[in-house]
């Protein structure tokens, strides 16, 4: 059994080898939770294709990212008061690092309430992993040793119900958002030693003195469009492009709502922005404009505001866009348009943000089921899959592997022989 163990292990890290990829930030490389090539399991179980099962402690809704032979993802004390950073073996699922990073003596009993206090999910390169706790701290580990090599604890505000906007990476610059109830700002770090480049605040004529109705928690994204990079950022109410390296603002877009969560999609010439709880709801932008483009520069609105997901997050592939809202509808629209295509209902309750891969779409709720779809003009369910516990993290691939994080545990899914 021994020699099968060790055999197997070698061919895994053969398998990480020949497959080189990684998923190193929230929604993936490109923050679109697209892994096009990947050959992914269409059915599993607790019992079938299932690679590896390790237990995470205590509570956190970050999802996993992955680089070279290692998975990472935070947790903390349902209480708030320690956060962590949790390192875990790609091959065998064995935990190498679990390191305390913060202690917190008085965290938000709202957080408690309504999220967990480890949402955002980290950002991970070549040697580095930054971890980011919204108000309460935000580290940079090496991944090597697990020791700490910058941290930040005096990037503030009052999240109100807990933070869930992850950092990403551009160049040697790291952001982060803080969308709260008492400020609204954007920050870029220097991501070698942790200083502020600069810092953006909102600017946003939210037409409320009401703190609750401007916060979010969205992730920014980086487009290359017509040659140049934009940070394009939702917020409440708008979403707003800076110049990554400046924080200088390109365009805005009016949209209303709040708690906005999901990330701009980039695709067919256009920006697609889901505007959270209220407002438009879905919407496309073109992103070549200056200024205020709200009254030239809007594509098309949603149709259909009550199949908008606020939580989840929408996916585009080729031209079409798919997505399902927190009550089990599934739908998917014409890029061009916004005209609908199909829409079903699968039920249940969804967090977690589709992932496609290799024709696939695959959707997890927050009682175990995993659903794999057909992406296409047709409407087709491949399978329903069953885990123990259900997911508010999304999922990440890396190779042939899915890695799944539920409430309880983090999965390596993966085709057996």
């Amino acid at each position: 059994m021994r020699h099968l163990l060790r055999l197997f292990l070698i061919l895994s890290l053969a398998g990480l080898s020949a497959a080189g990829e990684n998923w190193p930030q929230f929604r993936g490389p490109h923050g679109d939770n697209r892994a096009d090539n990947a050959p992914l399991p269409r059915t599993w179980s607790e019992h079938k294709n299932i690679v590896w099962k390790t237990a995470i402690h205590d509570k956190g809704w970050s999802s996993p990212v992955v680089w070279g032979d290692q998975v990472w993802l935070t947790t903390a004390k349902a209480d708030g008061k320690q956060l962590f950073a949790v390192c875990v073996d790609r091959a065998s699922g064995q935990i190498r690092h679990d390191l305390k990073i913060f202690d917190v003596e008085e965290p938000s009993e709202l957080w408690a309430r309504f999220n967990s206090f480890a949402s955002p999910t980290p950002a991970i390169e070549e040697g580095r992993v930054y971890v980011h706790f919204g108000t309460y701290g935000t580290a940079c580990l090496d991944t090597y040793h697990g020791t700490l090599l910058w941290q930040r604890r005096d990037l503030r505000c009052d999240h109100w119900r807990g933070a869930a906007s992850s950092p990403i990476l551009y160049g040697d610059l790291l952001f982060l958002t803080f969308d709260g109830y008492d400020k609204q700002y954007l920050v870029a770090l220097n991501k070698y030693s942790g200083k502020t480049v600069w810092q953006k605040d909102r600017a946003i004529d939210y037409k409320t003195d009401d703190g609750d109705a401007k916060k979010a928690f969205s992730t920014p994204a980086i487009r290359i469009i017509d040659g140049r990079p934009q940070l394009i950022s939702s917020a409440a109410v708008a979403t707003i492009a800076y110049n990554p390296q400046t924080g200088a603002e390109l365009w805005r877009v009016y949209h209303g709502g709040m708690n906005v969560t999901a990330p701009p999609l980039y695709g067919q010439g256009k920006v697609f922005l889901c505007t959270g709880d209220g407002g438009l709801r879905l919407l496309a932008v073109r992103p070549d404009g200056r200024g205020d483009v709200t009254a030239t520069h809007i594509v098309w609105k949603a149709k259909n505001k009550n199949s908008v997901p606020s939580r989840s997050s929408p996916i585009l592939v080729d031209d079409l866009l798919y997505m399902v809202n927190e009550v089990g509808m599934v739908s998917c629209l014409e890029a061009k348009t916004g005209a609908m295509v199909w829409q079903e209902r699968l039920g249940g309750k969804f967090w977690a943000s589709p992932l496609y891969a290799s024709g696939r779409l695959y959707l997890f709720d927050e009682d175990g089921l995993g659903h794999v779809l057909a992406a296409g003009r047709t409407y087709k369910k491949w399978a329903t899959n069953r885990l123990a516990t259900g997911c508010r993290a999304s999922p990440a691939v890396a190779g042939k592997a899915l890695f799944v994080r539920t409430l309880t545990h983090l999965y390596r899914i993966e085709e057996r022989e």
